[in-house]
């Protein structure tokens, strides 16, 4: 029987469009209205994605020593595996398919649904209801676009990187377009200034049945809030690590990763500084729940938070809301596609690992691993017929923060235990860029430990409940034996 290996087919530019592509989702067009809420100053919301897009990069420049040491299918897997071992390893890779890739596949699909509906109002339309829970047409082209995006993949590596590239590129011109005009429009107004007047007056506003509550922000409260909420920028920029899962699959990944990592953040970065630049030149920052017009709601109180609806309805009157929901449907789109990608890759290492069922390490006659991909379909569509996703996707992010700093404290433990390892990219700043990054990393989950202790803590009881399965997955019939 013929036996099927990972081809290195994907170049730089294909690389790169992995990392920006599935990092620019729905995100960028939502947080900035629940960030205005909780500090209430132009300049710190600046401040809050300046500070993401630091730590992103910073993360990723990291990552880029430890992808040349390893340029294997799996990446971040098998990083974490090699400087801690197989029950690390496997804890990550558990709450990778739990609820970080697959929670964040279902969220994206049903953003996708959601601007879909725009155009098409029958998907509104409800098919049961069952006390809390709802099921509507939505969730179901959610679930198609997720078995869709699937079946694409698995016919080979080739289809996903067409799909990939023309959709980053839509979303980057279409964004770009954006944030021109957005600018253009704006700074012929007064809003940015009237935005910026009080630009470092912090401010949390909390809405309770109609009633507002205003509190003043600073000192240690303003750092705790501002540690508690940078999850929404950091959430919008996640993602970026996925191209490690497909390291078996691109050229020359020994400098070719590292590259992607840093051109893909650094765009996704300059993208989002202007994005929220063209919001605070287009809308108020200040604005009432009950305002009719999106001036008088302001980016603080967006129509269901869609700040960059409303910031397009400035510029194009109603018909910037129809442009608006067809940008978000391709970027989603796009997005989930990388996810969709990338995900089956990293199922398929730990496969090979014996750390994931025996079949997901198999490749079909594309070179695909077409059942882990099946895998990863089926458990992110069971996400949207649940609608447990948005709460999944919040422990999620915590867990997935505390993965980042394991991985990067990685980079000490192999430089000590493995002086000698072939290094052909060493980490930027090292050792200094690396502890920064951790340290302040280590300050936000703090944070959200004392400001979102539910939430945080649910993050953590889903990484410890790996431990049991761990054990009881290697002693199971499912489990390859050559991983036990």
């Amino acid at each position: 029987m013929e036996k099927h290996e990972l081809k290195r087919t994907l170049g730089l530019i294909d690389a790169t469009s992995l990392v920006a592509g599935s990092m620019i989702g729905s995100g960028i067009f939502l947080v900035t209205s629940a960030m205005a809420r909780d500090v209430g100053s132009a300049a710190w919301i600046l401040v809050l994605w300046f500070v993401t897009g630091l730590l992103t990069m910073s993360a990723a420049l990291s990552y880029g020593e430890l992808a040349g040491m390893m340029p294997n299918a799996g990446g971040q897997f098998v990083y974490i595996q090699r400087a801690y071992g197989k029950l690390v390893s496997f804890l990550y890779g558990w709450t990778v398919f739990t609820v970080i890739q697959t929670g964040v596949i279902a969220a994206v699909a049903v953003a996708f649904a959601n601007y879909t509906a725009v155009f098409f109002p029958v998907l509104e339309q409800k098919i049961f209801t069952y006390e809390s829970f709802v099921f509507t047409n939505k969730q179901i082209l959610a679930i198609l676009s997720i078995f869709l995006l699937t079946y694409i993949n698995t016919r080979g590596v080739q289809n996903g990187k067409i799909i990939q590239l023309v959709f980053t590129s839509a979303k980057l011109i279409a964004l770009f377009a954006l944030i021109i005009l957005g600018l253009y429009v704006g700074l012929q107004s007064e809003v940015i200034s009237a935005n910026f007047a009080t630009a470092w007056d912090a401010k949390k506003t909390v809405e309770n049945d109609g009633t507002l509550t205003v509190s003043v922000l600073s000192g240690v409260a303003l750092l705790g809030v501002m540690g508690a909420t940078i999850i929404n920028p950091l959430f919008s920029s996640d993602a970026w690590n996925n191209v490690t899962f497909i390291a078996g699959e691109i050229k020359d990944p020994k400098r070719n990763i590292p590259r992607s990592l840093f051109l893909g953040t650094l765009i996704v970065t300059i993208i989002y500084l202007l994005a929220n630049v063209a919001y605070l030149s287009l809308l108020p920052l200040h604005g009432s729940p009950d305002g009719a017009t999106v001036m008088e709601r302001g980016i603080m109180f967006a129509a269901e938070d869609r700040v960059g609806a409303a910031a397009a309805s400035v510029i194009m009157g109603n018909v910037g809301v129809l442009v608006m929901a067809g940008l978000i449907m391709v970027s989603t789109f796009g997005c989930n596609s990388g996810l969709i990608l990338s995900g089956g890759r990293l199922f398929y290492a730990m496969a090979q690992d014996g750390l994931f069922f025996k079949k997901a390490g198999e490749l079909n006659d594309k070179e695909v691993p077409a059942r882990a991909l099946w895998v990863q379909a089926i458990w992110a569509s069971f996400l949207c017929m649940t609608g447990k996703y948005g709460d999944l996707l919040t422990y999620a992010t915590f867990a997935s923060l505390l993965f980042y700093i394991l991985t990067i404290g990685g980079l000490f433990i192999l430089r000590k235990r493995e002086p000698d390892a072939e290094r052909p990219y060493k980490a930027f700043g090292y050792p200094f860029v690396p502890i920064l990054y951790m340290l302040i990393t280590v300050a936000i989950c703090m944070a959200l430990l004392i400001y979102d202790t539910r939430n945080a803590g649910l993050g953590l009881g889903i990484v410890a409940l790996g431990v049991p399965v761990y054990y009881v997955f290697l002693r199971s019939p499912l489990a390859p034996k050559e991983g036990i």
